[in-house]
């Protein structure tokens, strides 16, 4: 990118607010991705020739590798050879998690959003799971129910099967987006459902409850049935919330 253009790139964004130099950066790096001329596996300019061809500092490219590498959306390779420098990465699923887990417990996405946004895409998992997903999958879920149905088993063990046995539905679906949005937003309700059954007087007879219902969804999956699989994961977690979680 010619400094000409780098000025361009300035002033575009400038005119959106007046961004701070980094945030030119990032603009910069978003239309190199977004026209296709950077894709992931790529390694980004080395620090000295992006800041050269913006025209900005090597401090505010600095700043922006940073972010992005927050983001998830960067890895920073050390040494030398064909796998050293800043290389563009994957779906950023952990980051996913990390940045709507954050917004939740600060309260600027409320658990009531959270939870119908959870319905859509889980709908749309087991949908996708009855048509897509074959033995292995089917044996997976099942052990994650069977997880679940242990005689004593904890509130936090119990927790983290129920979670398992949903994040397999959406890994199962064959759609990478819908299961790492599915991993964000199960991940940063965690604390609310774990606290959910921790307050319960009676766990066991509500693990039982529990798991009765993630085998009607296993079932439908496993016979292929897409719409009753998805009325019943909507069912569940509708179930769920009323139930424990009314507030």
């Amino acid at each position: 990118m010619s400094v000409a253009a780098g000025r361009d790139v300035r002033t575009a964004a400038s005119r959106a607010g007046r961004p701070r130099i980094h945030e030119v950066v990032l603009a910069h790096i978003e239309e190199e991705i977004a026209q296709g001329r950077l894709k992931v596996g790529d390694r980004l300019p080395a620090e000295r020739d992006l800041a050269a061809g913006i025209g900005v500092s090597r401090t505010a490219v600095r700043e922006a590798i940073r972010v992005l590498e927050a983001m998830g959306t960067v890895v920073q390779n050390t040494g030398s050879g064909p796998d050293a420098g800043t290389v563009l990465s994957a779906i950023p699923g952990d980051a996913l998690s990390h940045l709507i887990s954050l917004h939740v417990m600060l309260a600027s996405i409320g658990t009531a959003d959270v939870v119908r946004a959870r319905v859509a895409l889980e709908r749309e998992s087991a949908r996708l799971a009855a048509r897509h997903s074959g033995p292995k999958d089917h044996v997976r879920l099942a052990g994650h129910l069977a997880a679940m149905a242990l005689p004593g088993i904890g509130v936090a063990d119990f927790n983290d099967a129920d979670t398992a046995f949903h994040l397999a539905i959406a890994q199962a679906s064959g759609n990478v987006l819908v299961a790492e949005l599915t991993t964000a937003l199960r991940t940063a309700m965690r604390p609310t459902l774990l606290g959910a059954l921790q307050g319960q007087a009676d766990f066991p007879a509500i693990a039982r409850v529990l798991t009765t219902e993630h085998q009607g969804i296993h079932d439908a999956i496993v016979a292929g049935d897409g719409d009753v699989a998805a009325a019943r994961v909507e069912a569940h977690i509708d179930a769920f919330y009323a139930r424990l979680a009314p507030g």
